[in-house]
Order: C-alpha cells, then sequence, then structure tokens
C-alpha cells in the first residue's frame, strides 16, 4: 500500500533496479531503516497482534508516506501535483497486502470506500483518478436483462477518443527467440506482442490456462493461443470500449466473464458483462449491470465466479448472475441500520462478502459473511474489531484475510474457520511482499498474486534490499513459521501455486541467467528446491520486461504475460509468452 515515487517507474517486470524503487515484478526493492520498535496493539479480533505498531518498511520499501487521512499532502504520481479527493491509502509498515503505484498513464489513486463515499456526498461530487465526476441517482429499478449475443456494442452516443484503436492479433514475434539456447535451458514456445494501446496506457487484465488455450485480455480485446505452439485458438474478440474488469478465476467449465465500458464519456459505466468459452472463443450470454442507488454507481465493479453463480460487486452491494445463463439470481444490499456489502471474493464452492457499517458513526466496523452462492443466504457473519479493516483474501477456502488498522499503522493476516471463527493470525515478525494491484471504488478482495495457500499452510516471499529473499511457510493453525525456503539465486523467488505435496515458486531472471520455476516439498523436514524449468540465459531481457507480469505454471509450461499496457510507441510491447521443455 505505497505512494508512487517521485519518478517515472522502470520497465523491468521481474527485475527492477535495486535504485529508487521500480514498479515491476513483485515489488521493488527498499533500503529504509526500520522505525523504532513498539509495544504490540490488539489485533482484529481482540488477540494480541502482533503487528499492531509500525515495526519494518512497507513491502515496497517505502517509509510511511502522508495519505489523504490528516497528513500533509504529498506530490501525487511521478511529480505530479497531489490530487483531490481519494488519495492514496494509509501506509502499513511491513504490509504484505499493499499495492504498487500504477503505471504511467495508468489508473488513479486508491479509490474510496463507503466511508469516503458518504463524505463525498455531502459535497455532491465523486472524485475518480484527479476527474471530478457529479454524482447523482442511479438505478431505474429494472433488473439487468441478459441475451445471447455475438456482437456485444456500446452506446451509441458514446464515440471512442482515444488514439490506440486496440488493433492487433497479438502478433508472434518475427525472430527465433531459441536461437542461440544453451544445454539445459528451456524452449521459448511462443512469443506474442500486444495490441496498440492508448498513449495513456490500457489494462491488460487476466490470464487463464486450460488445457488447450491460453487467453489473455489486453485493452478492449481477448486473445486465444494453442498452449503448445501459440497459433491462433480463435479469431481475437474485439469489444466497442476498453476492458474494464474479469473473473480472475475461470468457472469449471472453462467460461470467464469480461466487462466493458459503456462508452468513452465522463460518464461511461464498466456495466457491460460477456460471458466467453475459453477453448472455442465462443461468446456467450450478455448483460448490462444496473447501477445499485445513490453513491453505488458501476463506475468501478468487480467480478467473482462461486461454482456455477457469478458475483458483480459494486461500491456498495452486489448482483448475482447464473453463470450458464446470465440470468439475474440475487441482489446484496443494504441490510441492518447502515451495513453495505463493499466487495465480494469467490471460490471454487464459497463466496465470501465484505460489509462495512456505521460508517462515519462511532460504532464503524467491516463484518466478514459467507453466503450460500446460488441463494445469497448468510450462512454465518463474523464482525471485524473496530478501527480495522479487510483489504485482501490470500485465499478463500480455508478462508485467509489481509486487513489493516489506519489509525495504528498496522496490518493483520489472520485465518478464519467454516464457520467464520478466528482459527490464527501471523505471528512471524517479518517484511512480507506479495504483489496487490489496484482497487477500484469497490475493494479488490482477490487482487494478489505472489502469494499461496493450501489447506494447512499459508506462503509468502519475504521482501528484501534487492537480492535473494526467502519464503516462510506459515501454519495456519497456530500463525508460526514452519519453515524457510531461501532463493537459490541472487533473485527474489515468489510461490506461484501449491498443488501435489510441492510449492511451485517463479525465480526472477538476473543479468546474466534467465528466471526459473522451482519446487519445494511441503511437507517433512526437507525442503530442498528443485529446478523443474531454467529459462534461456538470451531471452532474461524480454522476460524480465514483462510489466507487472503475470505468471502461472501448468502442465509443465511456465507462462508469463503483461498486467499493463503503457501506449509507448517506441516499440511492439510486450503481451505473452510460454516456456517449456
Amino acid at each position: 500500500m505505497t505512494q508512487p515515487p517521485s519518478q517515472p517507474p522502470e520497465q523491468g517486470g521481474f527485475g527492477a533496479p535495486q535504485q529508487p524503487p521500480a514498479q515491476g515484478g513483485f515489488g521493488a526493492p527498499q533500503g529504509v531503516p526500520a522505525p523504532p520498535a513498539q509495544p504490540p496493539q490488539p489485533g482484529p479480533y481482540g488477540q494480541p497482534g502482533p503487528y499492531g505498531t509500525p515495526q519494518q518498511p512497507g513491502p515496497y520499501g517505502q517509509p510511511p508516506q502522508p495519505g489523504p487521512y490528516g497528513q500533509p499532502p504529498q506530490p501525487g504520481p511521478y511529480g505530479q501535483p497531489p490530487q483531490p479527493g481519494y488519495g492514496y491509502p494509509p501506509q502499513y509498515p511491513g504490509a504484505p497486502g499493499g499495492a504498487p503505484p500504477p503505471p504511467p498513464g495508468g489508473r488513479g489513486p486508491f479509490k474510496g470506500r463507503t466511508g469516503l463515499i458518504v463524505a463525498a456526498a455531502v459535497a455532491g461530487l465523486l472524485v475518480v483518478g484527479g476527474t471530478v465526476y457529479a454524482v447523482t441517482s442511479g438505478g431505474d429499478g429494472k433488473k439487468p436483462v441478459a441475451q445471447r449475443s455475438d456482437d456485444p456494442t456500446a452506446s451509441a452516443a458514446d464515440t471512442p477518443v482515444d488514439p490506440g484503436d486496440g488493433s492487433g492479433d497479438g502478433g508472434a514475434d518475427s525472430d527465433d527467440l531459441n536461437e542461440g539456447r544453451k544445454p539445459g535451458e528451456a524452449k521459448v514456445l511462443w512469443y506474442k506482442s500486444a495490441p496498440d494501446a492508448p498513449a495513456s496506457g490500457a489494462d491488460a487484465p487476466g490470464m487463464w490456462i486450460t488445457g488447450r488455450t491460453a487467453v489473455k485480455a489486453a485493452y478492449k480485446q481477448v486473445f486465444g493461443y494453442r498452449v503448445t505452439s501459440g497459433e491462433q485458438a480463435w479469431a481475437p474478440i474485439t469489444f466497442a470500449q476498453k476492458i474494464c474488469a474479469v473473473t480472475p478465476d475461470r468457472s469449471a467449465g472453462g467460461k470467464v466473464v469480461v466487462a466493458y465500458m459503456s462508452g468513452t464519456s465522463d460518464r461511461a459505466k464498466c456495466n457491460r458483462l460477456q460471458e466467453i468459452d475459453l477453448d472455442t472463443g465462443r461468446k456467450g450470454w450478455t448483460a448490462t449491470v444496473a447501477d445499485g442507488g445513490l453513491f453505488d454507481s458501476v463506475l468501478s465493479i468487480e467480478l467473482s465466479i462461486s461454482g456455477k453463480t457469478l458475483m458483480v460487486g459494486r461500491s456498495q452491494s452486489g448482483t448475482a448472475y447464473d453463470l450458464a445463463s446470465g440470468h439475474k439470481l440475487y441482489d446484496k444490499k443494504k441490510y441492518g441500520a447502515s451495513c453495505f456489502p463493499t466487495a465480494f471474493a469467490g471460490g471454487t464452492n464459497r463466496l465470501v462478502e465484505v460489509a462495512s457499517c456505521g460508517a462515519g458513526a462511532s460504532n464503524a466496523h467491516d463484518e466478514i459473511s459467507e453466503l450460500d452462492p446460488a441463494t445469497g443466504k448468510v450462512r454465518w457473519t463474523r464482525p471485524v474489531k473496530k478501527g480495522w479493516s479487510v483489504e485482501r483474501t490470500y485465499s478463500v477456502d480455508p478462508l485467509v484475510v489481509y486487513m489493516t488498522n489506519e489509525q495504528k499503522k498496522a496490518w493483520n493476516i489472520s485465518t478464519l474457520d467454516a464457520k467464520g471463527a478466528f482459527r490464527s493470525e501471523v505471528k512471524v515478525d517479518e517484511k512480507f511482499a506479495p504483489q496487490c494491484g489496484w482497487a477500484g471504488l469497490s475493494r479488490d478482495l482477490q487482487g494478489c498474486r505472489g502469494v499461496a495457500v493450501d489447506a494447512d499452510t499459508l506462503y509468502l516471499p519475504t521482501d528484501t534490499n534487492g537480492g535473494a529473499n526467502e519464503i516462510v511457510a506459515i501454519s495456519l493453525a497456530d500463525g508460526r513459521a514452519k519453515w524457510r525456503a531461501k532463493s537459490p539465486t541472487d533473485e527474489s523467488m515468489y510461490p506461484v501455486r501449491a498443488e501435489g505435496g510441492k510449492l511451485v515458486a517463479y525465480v526472477k531472471p538476473s543479468y546474466d541467467a534467465g528466471g526459473r520455476v522451482v519446487s519445494i516439498p511441503t511437507g517433512g523436514s526437507a525442503h530442498t528446491i528443485t529446478r523443474l524449468l531454467q529459462n534461456p540465459q538470451h531471452t532474461a531481457d524480454i522476460e524480465d520486461g514483462f510489466f507487472d507480469g503475470a505468471v502461472d505454471w501448468v502442465d509443465g509450461r511456465f507462462y508469463l504475460s503483461s498486467t499493463r499496457l503503457t501506449g509507448s510507441d517506441d516499440a511492439k510491447e510486450k503481451l505473452m509468452m510460454a516456456f517449456g521443455n
């Protein structure tokens, strides 16, 4: 949760330089001395939380930065004047759930949550990324209508103004990237460049891998490639306006849902939904998401899949759809005296809701609930102690949540059991550095990478001053460290997934070696690191240049993709790359 530096970021995705923090990869290095230790403060559930005070610099190497919570204003992103309204989030020393700054021309500062939205209501203005929008009452009482369509379009009244047209097919690089490959190094299975993006930049969210197809979204398009060859699996799907949200995970049947903007004007909304079959590229049902009401707009939404249900989260409510047909199932709205759902997270068979209650009052607090995905019925609710805010879910099943306390500049990672009872909290005194993106008007509960969880263990990467770090395995039973594994090179290592009794991790490339994929046994006492894939040295610069790269390891192949396009005209930008033996 750090404020951007005053310099523009470097473009090294997983190989950020060691002087002023760059924005690529899993967090930039640091070198800020730790503040003096303070007595521990109570955690969000009344336990003596070990992280109640500033102990260490945050995961991106910054000391606590003044934000929108009563501190003096600071320069905004990359040397610009401070933005009005919703500024950057507060800094939580050592916090592992922080969000790196956006790239040049990217999304604006962290958007406000319910409490700040209420405050903005007094002035009648909503500030988004430095732009002021007049707030009007939303929602016409009509239910969203879903219909099958092969030609999703935007409002005829909205005309594109971005210089980038999003054209292109995610084309392959013309060079032979396997020329000069050394013995023992993996092959570059394929490489794809990105479509043109506007000068202000564009998002490239989501990366979904099936047994047959690797699928990637970028700006206004969704591309599908054969996993082994990179050949086009189906014609790119092109939307009339930019993509603004995607489901981070695919359904069991290989479906995802993409949201795109209604237009390009200041009043355009992120409210058009399109279902897509990953293997065939077939476009299924479409729907238009209605505003939820006053100060509950769809300027920004979050999508999550839970079993056969799609949940669309707005800033103060949510709407569930049947994933197969697009038919609306139910709404989740205000309940009790003053509780508003502000975020949702989906798992295989679980749907978690986070609500903000009593905003602006003395009893303001968050609540965590589990819902029945099919009906929305509440299975259990767990109030969170006053002052603590639920920011991320590192896992939904088991439920592992990352929380912050703005007043105490503290963070906490807690595990809840199947009935919502407190199980444990992390007791490891360490600086952790998972990669967590920016949230919109709603909290982005599922916006973190570089962290893994299995039934009994949480795996978090430590932060360093550059160079080798460690992955710490933390017991979900008592919150204590079970074991540590140090990176096998002088570069940092990050969890990718835990499966089959092993943790798969990615080691960043260096100037003289490509990145590598490794595995670490999760059980027993021996945690020897085994190399699964060694990427070529001669493509290390390309590998390192994927901005804020998303990674995955599926069926013995390693995938890397950009999550943000800068819109630079200097050269074709990188979109996706695959390695294998």
